[in-house]
């Protein structure tokens, strides 16, 4: 399927400048580009699905409940300056 888009001058310059670093014509770099951030059907919203998100944040978190819990003055706006007072 061919697609012809009118971009702007500086969509346009951005596109010819993402080709370049990668060393392909801009028309390949496009078509890459749509390939891999369009979703793969209508149920799927978009690059990350709620089960990526989820193991993202499973990945993320991993280990933080061996972490200290702070006192909530620790993280008050004074206890960050306290030797310029």
């Amino acid at each position: 399927m061919s697609i012809l888009l009118e971009l702007d001058p500086e969509t346009e310059a951005r596109l010819n400048a993402q080709a370049q670093r990668r060393g392909i014509a801009p028309e390949q770099y496009a078509g890459e580009f749509l390939r891999q951030n369009l979703p793969r059907s209508a149920s799927q919203p978009g690059l990350l699905a709620r089960l990526d998100l989820l193991g993202l944040r499973a990945e993320l978190t991993k280990g933080a409940e061996k972490l200290p819990v702070l006192p909530p003055e620790a993280t008050e706006r004074a206890s960050f300056y306290e030797d310029r007072w």
